[in-house]
């Protein structure tokens, strides 16, 4: 068992997480999520996590394993074209997944969604939260503009919450 990580998750409290991403914090993630929006025909899902479970490091969950449960749970996977993005944050870690719905597959790569991640997980390393946000953000709409382009008329149902989900 990795301790340095067990350690890190034990004392990455909620109160770490809240002075990270604050309400400010929180309302800039979720206006950028709307702009993103309006920019393709995709959801954004973005969700934070202070740490896991003592138990679940433990048993070796990685970062990976919990966003896909992650996605499952807040439903990222329930749009009609298949074209939900969860962008999942575990703050303990400084670690960024990113889980893409089915209707992405083949439309981008593995090495673009991990250049969005390790550019984000940069940010975090520096303390830089609402800028690595902000900014993944941006760069996952870019990737979901070139094969989900905005719905003529620019009007297109918001079918997950633009709302981070704080875990």
């Amino acid at each position: 068992m990795d301790w340095k990580r067990w350690f890190r998750h034990i004392f990455h409290s909620r109160r770490k997480l809240a002075q990270a991403f604050p309400v400010q914090v929180l309302a800039a993630i979720e206006r950028a999520v709307a702009e993103s929006e309006r920019e393709h025909g995709g959801e954004i899902r973005f969700a934070v996590e202070a740490a896991l479970e003592p138990g679940e490091v433990s048993a070796g969950k990685t970062p990976r394993h919990r966003a896909l449960e992650v996605f499952a749970t807040l439903g990222v996977w329930d749009t009609e074209a298949n074209n939900g993005v969860l962008i999942y944050l575990l703050l303990a870690d400084h670690d960024v997944e990113i889980v893409a719905d089915r209707g992405l597959n083949g439309k981008v790569s593995a090495a673009e969604w991990s250049a969005v991640c390790d550019a984000m997980e940069q940010d975090l390393r520096a303390g830089r939260f609402e800028a690595g946000a902000v900014q993944g953000i941006r760069a996952v709409g870019r990737l979901l503009a070139r094969s989900f382009p905005p719905s003529p008329g620019g009007r297109d149902e918001d079918e997950l919450p633009n709302r981070p989900a704080v875990l």
